[in-house]
């Protein structure tokens, strides 16, 4: 597996370096963020491990271009603790977020977590899931509203693209993949933020409200994401 470490501290660089080698994988390293991009296109990683704070172009920058071609995964270790940095990371594309200083143990934990959360779907699983007229492909991680438009001419039931930001996929994903069940808005909060940050509920009615303006026919009386008072959430998937 390879791993493209972007960090404009040589010392970070030449730790991880050696750390991961000596388990197997495979280093690539960057001091920049330009740096970073160039050899994220010419390496082809496994797994993209950025800093927020580098020259040329910071971690923010070094992630919108990324999610423009690839689908990588991307984890962040930053110095930067505060939640809007946290939140400005994985709104831009980051799938997750360990702050600076980090034991390795939990390092590697991260990654072997983040590589099986974005690997391919179980053999043998549903890829696509329904939620109305709209279809959420998890192993293409797509949304689409599917033809069901009445009209005439070239729009008339023709598929549209739906289009999530990267936390709303995960959100909408950790329910999905619990159809009928209680998730606690514990759980969801320590996957989506960390475990800092398990009484920011704030964030997921923000997110769900979003979520459900894009995907419930009717987002006032929602059918399929549905909040469970002073519990959590639960995705009713149709019969």
């Amino acid at each position: 597996m390879k791993i493209l470490i972007a960090d404009d501290d040589p010392q970070i660089l030449r730790a991880l370096r050696v750390t991961l080698g000596a388990r197997g994988y495979d280093v690539v390293t960057a001091r920049d963020g330009a740096e970073a991009l160039a050899a994220a296109a010419h390496e082809h990683p496994d797994l993209v491990m950025l800093d927020l704070g580098m020259p040329h172009l910071d971690g923010i920058e070094v992630i919108t271009g990324l999610r423009g071609w690839t689908q990588v995964p991307i984890l962040v270790v930053s110095g930067r603790s505060g939640a809007a940095d946290k939140v400005d990371a994985l709104d831009a594309g980051a799938d997750d977020y360990v702050t600076k200083p980090f034991s390795i143990d939990e390092l590697l934990a991260r990654i072997r977590a983040l590589t099986r959360r974005l690997g391919p779907v179980d053999a043998g699983a549903e890829p696509v899931i329904m939620l109305g007229a709209i279809a959420v492909d998890l192993s293409a991680r797509s949304v689409v509203r599917t033809g069901t438009g009445s009209g005439s001419g070239d729009e008339a039931g023709k598929p549209e693209s739906i289009r999530l930001t990267p936390t709303e996929w995960r959100i909408l994903e950790f329910l999905l993949r619990n159809p009928g069940k209680l998730v606690s808005r514990q759980s969801l909060l320590t996957d989506i933020w960390g475990p800092h940050h398990t009484t920011d509920s704030g964030y997921l009615r923000l997110y769900l409200a979003q979520l459900r303006k894009k995907l419930e026919p009717d987002p006032a009386h929602p059918r399929y994401l549905l909040t469970e008072a002073g519990m959590g959430y639960r995705f009713t998937p149709d019969p």
